[in-house]
């Protein structure tokens, strides 16, 4: 596995804007790496919301994050505006890993990228299981393909 480089803008179906805060900065003078985790998983349930498929009040199924990670290429600080970019990699039986670029004001290229897994489980059991249809019908609309 080679050395991650950035990807452009383009190649992410769906984006959302995220102001940054001054609260997180840390003391190196830019965004500190957790804050990088609350924007994927803003762009992602944000996402699930607009698209009615995500009620995380009543839905039987809900999503679990088992896996995520991060690499950074450049800083982020405030008071730039986050373009988040969102785009589905693969679909499982009960799992959908996400990939989200994250670009500092109008770059177009990540200064930050990484992957989100959800695997979706019985409200109740935590059992494994099968991707809602409609959530599967969403999240295909924004599966990535490289051809």
């Amino acid at each position: 596995m080679g050395k991650p480089v950035p990807q452009e803008r383009n190649a992410y179906p769906y984006l959302r804007d995220i102001t940054t805060r001054w609260m997180d900065n840390d003391v190196y003078g830019h965004v500190n790496n957790v804050i990088y985790y609350s924007w994927f998983d803003t762009v992602v349930n944000g996402w699930l919301l607009e698209q009615d498929v995500l009620d995380f009040e009543r839905s039987p199924a809900v999503g679990l994050v088992v896996d995520t990670h991060c690499s950074y290429f450049s800083s982020i600080a405030f008071p730039d505006l986050v373009r988040a970019g969102l785009r589905v990699a693969s679909l499982g039986n009960s799992s959908v890993r996400y990939e989200v670029g994250l670009f500092a004001n109008d770059n177009t290229e990540a200064s930050a990228q990484g992957h989100f897994v959800h695997v979706y489980v019985d409200r109740v059991t935590r059992r494994p299981v099968a991707l809602p249809e409609s959530l599967r019908r969403a999240l295909e609309s924004i599966r990535f393909t490289d051809h």
